[in-house]
């Protein structure tokens, strides 16, 4: 059975759309979206020692250390060795990625090649509901009440590292550190790269890709 699972990866820089692409694929094809952020918000609510160790980074809007995240994926897709995944904001690393390869063998990476003033634009707009993670950009998907998660009434904040001053800096820091892991999987044949602005126009490529792997639970025109 296990040689049938599809493991999958998408990369993408902060902005990128990694994201709704991932959401997309994980409703076409039946495949368990497995974000990296979400398991860290609920390892923050489960009150153990990773969680403890992470929060104190979440707190100060800083990227949780390689060490913590690490432990916090393995755990979780040890728990999913019979199902069909996608990750998403893992591996960032290359020492994250060796991690990966203890446990797993990826089928396909999908990386998203986004241009620099487009993602630094879309950074800059872009707000959060820090309990949930919910993500809201202000020129393309504003909340209906300015400043307020839809869902909850409580208010949106932006992070630090969304600021117009910081997101170059932390957009050179994530190609520095996925610059070897991009490299690694393209050296594996397993690596497939799309480029664009707009999420619209790069999915349907996305979406031909995968029906060559998996057989789509929904057509495109049903997203």
């Amino acid at each position: 059975m296990a040689s049938k699972l599809l493991r999958a990866v998408v990369l993408g820089p902060p902005g990128s759309g990694k994201g709704t692409v991932c959401e997309r694929i994980a409703r076409s094809f039946g495949l368990q979206h497995l974000s990296s952020g979400q398991f860290l918000r609920e390892s923050l609510g489960g009150g153990g020692e990773v969680g403890i160790l992470a929060k104190q980074y979440l707190e100060r809007g800083l990227l949780v250390p390689d060490h913590v995240i690490t432990r916090v994926m393995m755990t979780e897709l040890e728990k999913r060795r019979e199902q069909h995944w996608l990750l998403d904001g893992f591996p960032r690393t290359l020492g994250q990625a060796e991690a990966l390869d203890r446990i797993c063998e990826l089928d396909l990476v999908i990386s998203l090649n986004i241009p620099f003033e487009t993602l630094k634009d879309r950074l800059s707009a872009r707000w959060v509901h820090p309990a949930s993670g919910r993500v809201y950009n202000m020129d393309f998907n504003p909340p209906h009440v300015h400043g307020v998660d839809d869902l909850t009434g409580e208010p949106l904040v932006q992070r630090e590292d969304d600021k117009p001053e910081a997101v170059a800096a932390r957009l050179r820091k994530y190609k520095d550190a996925a610059k070897p892991v991009i490299e690694l999987y393209k050296s594996r044949g397993i690596l497939h790269s799309f480029s664009g602005t707009e999420t619209n126009k790069i999915w349907p490529y996305v979406y031909t890709l995968l029906s060559s792997k998996i057989p789509p639970v929904l057509s495109d025109e049903e997203n």
